[in-house]
């Protein structure tokens, strides 16, 4: 399994965020994006989720043997990600929350059992509305590590998170991992420290 992206660039209106990106990101491997505020690495990440479609080039997911062109419909069901600028359902609670994402996209564990590695079981019938932003990303990282998927995206993952929920993080990540293709956009070092391979953005201008 993997993503290949051949001659990738995006544009809003006539700036262009980068171009000329060429890459492969493979299973079991981990990547790091970095690179400066505004140099794009949020709307990489977008485009390699298929949430948003690249200016120019071409991008293919291999997916289950099958090789799936641009903005394929099916390669969501491969994909998770977290991202502080995607929104939870605040009327749920996050119980309801992670039945409800099962339901289209099913967990590794159950419901209670992800609740506890993250911290969040005592809070599991409150509803998120009520939620610190600690415990929403928290939340948000539980939906993401523990999907059914074979490629991980992870935006900023520690936004929010207070120290006891960065060793979280790094927890997750050493241990539900291994088999995954993870990417992860960010500036912290701690984000991406056990990367094998960075990506720095100020080269694709």
């Amino acid at each position: 399994m993997y993503i290949s992206l051949n001659n990738v660039g995006k544009r809003f209106n006539r700036e262009w965020i980068f171009r000329h990106f060429t890459y492969q990101f493979t299973l079991g491997n981990s990547y790091a994006i970095i690179g400066s505020n505004g140099s794009g690495k949020s709307t990489l990440l977008q485009v390699l989720a298929g949430a948003t479609m690249q200016s120019e080039g071409k991008i293919e997911w291999q997916l289950y043997n099958t090789i799936q062109n641009d903005q394929n419909k099916n390669a969501y069901q491969q994909i998770s990600i977290a991202a502080p600028y995607l929104d939870l359902i605040e009327e749920l609670t996050a119980s309801e929350f992670l039945h409800f994402h099962n339901s289209f996209k099913p967990l590794t564990l159950l419901v209670p059992d992800v609740l506890h590695i993250v911290g969040l079981y005592a809070a599991a019938q409150k509803q998120i509305r009520y939620f610190s932003s600690g415990m929403k990303q928290r939340l948000k990282l539980a939906q993401a590590f523990f999907s059914d998927t074979k490629i991980l995206l992870l935006d900023e993952p520690t936004t929010n998170l207070d120290t006891e929920g960065i060793a979280l993080y790094n927890l997750l990540l050493e241990q539900y991992c291994k088999n995954k293709l993870v990417v992860i956009s960010s500036n912290e070092l701690n984000e991406y420290k056990t990367c094998k391979e960075i990506i720095n953005l100020i080269h694709y201008k």
